[in-house]
């Protein structure tokens, strides 16, 4: 079914070219991307570079992308490595380089937006940001946000509700979702993405937060019982490129390839939605399942005084954690940009 979608998107979202596709220079790209059974990978960055780049450019410009998982990368690292020049182009979760700069998850920190819209502009709002701090430190250039569905809880057996996480071993990927599970009493452990399934079969975690669909493609309802939709976030990506790279590239493939990623970014906040519109289907075995495998999973409805509760952890644990990580000139430059929009105010640090 994966195939079939993104073969039909490919042939539906013929992406425009700026620049004359016979006069851009031969080039080639080296890419490490994101978690290879991610519905962000598998429908939009595998097929942008594999299918559409090439196809735009006439042949012109091709790339060697793996998956950082296939690549047997630590994600926490590709910032890094994108230093280093080991790849030209990298895609990643950028709240999981939080550790090395907490500006990182600034646009995603857990549960701060319930909405694909709102999510995006928030992550729109706090661009130059991530993008100064890209440049001035880690030697890349920002250049696209994308995102996964809801990052929601996966768990071996039927969750009753939010203070059946009280106590629990909960798989998380970043600091913002630690600082949540703090509130309600659950204990945060940190696993790569190919680790989670056996850990869930194990027993070594009770429960997993990843997305709604991108559980499902990764194979998670085998190991799971039931899926609680409070959501910790979108696991919000970028597309970033090494500097050095991005100096040496022609000014016409540079033009190229800055108007086929914008078309490019919207395809993945498009995607992002129609994940998110078909995840309860596909994990409760119904139609239309495109994107994902049928599965029989128990959704445990968000009851609304556990939709309360999700809002002043947010408002109180998350933002105040946040805010102590990142000091406060960060605050205050957060302030003025994605709290103004969310009409929130992160205290001073």
């Amino acid at each position: 079914m994966l195939r079939w979608f993104t073969s039909g998107i490919a042939l539906a979202t013929v992406m425009a070219v700026g620049a004359n596709a016979q006069d851009l220079p031969k080039t080639q790209f080296k890419i490490v991307g994101l978690n290879g059974p991610t519905v962000a990978s598998i429908v939009d960055e595998i097929p942008f570079w594999r299918e559409t780049v090439p196809k735009a450019s006439n042949g012109a410009i091709t790339a060697d992308i793996t998956p950082l998982d296939q690549a047997g990368i630590d994600d926490k690292t590709m910032l890094r490595l994108l230093k280093l020049g080991v790849m030209d182009f990298a895609g990643m979760d950028i709240s999981k380089m939080a550790g090395d700069d907490p500006r990182f998850e600034g646009c995603d920190l857990a549960g701060l937006t319930l909405d694909a819209d709102k999510a995006r502009a928030a992550c729109n709002a706090w661009r130059e940001v991530i993008d100064r701090q890209m440049q001035k430190n880690w030697n890349a250039k920002l250049l696209a946000f994308g995102g996964n569905p809801p990052q929601v809880f996966w768990c071996r057996n039927v969750l009753g509700g939010l203070d059946d996480l009280k106590g629990k071993k909960i798989r998380v990927f970043n600091n913002t979702m630690r600082d949540f599970l703090g509130g309600v009493g659950a204990t945060a452990v940190s696993m790569a993405f190919a680790e989670v399934v056996p850990a869930l079969n194990n027993g070594v975690v009770d429960c997993g937060v990843t997305g709604s669909l991108s559980g499902n493609t990764a194979g998670w309802p085998e190991v799971t019982k039931s899926l609680y939709p409070m959501s910790l976030g979108w696991s919000i990506n970028v597309l970033a490129v090494n500097l050095g790279t991005w100096k040496r590239i022609d000014p016409k493939v540079q033009a190229f390839l800055q108007e086929q990623i914008k078309a490019y970014e919207d395809k993945m906040w498009a995607t992002l939605k129609k994940a998110a519109e078909e995840a309860d289907n596909c994990n409760t075995n119904k139609q239309p399942c495109t994107m994902g495998k049928p599965a029989n999973v128990t959704i445990v409805p968000v009851k609304p005084s556990e939709a309360e509760t999700h809002k002043k952890l947010v408002e109180g644990a998350v933002l105040a954690n946040w805010a102590k990580r990142c000091g406060k000139e960060c605050v205050t430059e957060w302030n003025d940009t994605v709290g103004k929009l969310l009409g929130l105010k992160a205290p001073t640090p």
